[in-house]
C-alpha cells in the first residue's frame, strides 16, 4: 500500500526553528574618526552593536554626543521608543533562516514588505519527494481532525509525487516537450525542472518551506506586534514567540519592552507599552 508506507515517511511538523545567522557589526574606528573631527567625545554603555548603532544615529539628528542624558543606552533608546522616533531603529539589521513553517506562513510573512528581506525556498527547483508538512496545533489535538488532516496531505503527496514521475517520462518525448515550450533534446534536469514546477499545483497550504529573512529593528517590532497579537494565526503567533526570545537576548534595550500575556488556550501574545515606533 504506497499510501501507508507515504504515510509513515511522512514527517509532521509543529515547531518552526529560527536560526540568527547574521546581525549588526560596528566599525568603532570610524565612529571614533567621525567624533574625532567633529571635536566630541563619546561611548555608548551598549555592547550590542545594533544598540550602538541606532543610539548613534540617533544622536546624529541632534548631534547630542557632548552632553547625554543620564541612564546610558537603555534610556536613551526607551526615549526613543517612547517618543516614536523610529526611523532610528531601522539602521539595526539581523539575518534569520526559519525552517518548519507551513507556505502558509509564509504567504502572510512576505506580507511584511518595508524592511524586510526574503529569499524562500523555490519548489521549481527543489524535489519536494520527502513529505515534510505542518500541522495546526488545533488539529494535532484532535485525533478525529488528525486523521482527516493526515489523509489529506497524504493523498496530495501522493499525486505529486505520481504527477513528477508521469510528467518527467512524458516530456522525455520531442512532441510533448515542444507543447510545453521545452527543447526538443531537453536534458533529464530540464525535463524535471519543468516537472516539479507544474506537479507543485497540487501541493497544500501545509508544505513545510523554509525561508532566509532580513529584517531592521523597526520592521521587527512591527512584525512582532501584529503577528504576536491574539488575533493573529496561530502558526506564525508561534514564530513571532520564538524570534522575540532571540531578539531580548540579542538586544535588550531594542526589545526588552515586549511581555507575554497568558492566553485562554495556553499560548500567549506579545504587548509593549510602545506601539508603532
Amino acid at each position: 500500500m504506497a499510501g501507508a508506507n507515504l504515510q509513515q515517511d511522512l514527517r509532521v511538523i509543529t515547531e518552526p526553528t529560527v536560526y540568527l545567522v547574521g546581525k549588526q557589526t560596528l566599525v568603532d574606528s570610524e565612529l571614533d574618526r567621525f567624533l574625532d573631527d567633529h571635536g566630541v567625545s563619546w561611548e555608548s554603555d551598549s555592547e550590542v552593536a545594533a544598540e550602538v548603532v541606532t543610539e548613534t544615529a540617533g544622536r546624529v539628528c541632534y548631534m547630542s554626543f557632548a552632553k547625554p542624558r543620564p541612564g546610558g543606552n537603555a534610556a536613551y533608546l526607551g526615549h526613543i521608543k517612547e517618543v516614536g522616533h523610529g526611523s532610528v531603529l531601522e539602521h539595526a539589521v539581523w539575518n534569520f533562516i526559519i525552517t518548519g513553517v507551513s507556505r502558509t506562513l509564509t504567504h502572510e510573512l512576505v506580507r511584511h514588505r518595508a524592511g524586510f528581506g526574503f529569499s524562500q525556498l523555490s519548489q521549481r527547483y527543489v524535489d519536494e519527494s520527502v513529505a515534510e508538512y505542518v500541522e495546526p496545533d488545533v488539529i494535532a489535538g484532535d485525533p478525529e481532525l488528525h486523521a482527516i488532516w493526515l489523509d489529506s496531505v497524504t493523498h496530495a503527496h501522493e499525486a505529486y509525487l505520481k504527477l513528477a514521475e508521469g510528467l518527467n517520462r512524458k516530456l522525455a518525448d520531442p512532441q510533448a516537450a515542444a507543447a510545453a515550450m521545452l527543447p526538443a533534446d531537453a536534458d533529464r534536469t530540464t525535463r524535471r525542472k519543468a516537472a516539479r514546477q507544474a506537479a507543485r499545483n497540487v501541493l497544500p497550504n501545509a508544505t513545510e518551506t523554509k525561508i532566509f529573512v532580513t529584517a531592521n529593528a523597526r520592521a521587527l517590532r512591527h512584525f512582532l506586534e501584529q503577528r504576536g497579537a491574539a488575533a493573529a494565526e496561530p502558526e506564525i503567533r508561534k514564530l513571532a514567540g520564538k524570534m522575540l526570545d532571540i531578539l531580548q537576548v540579542e538586544s535588550p534595550n531594542l526589545f526588552g519592552d515586549y511581555v507575554r500575556v497568558p492566553l485562554p488556550d495556553g499560548t500567549s501574545e506579545l504587548q509593549t507599552a510602545f506601539k508603532k515606533v
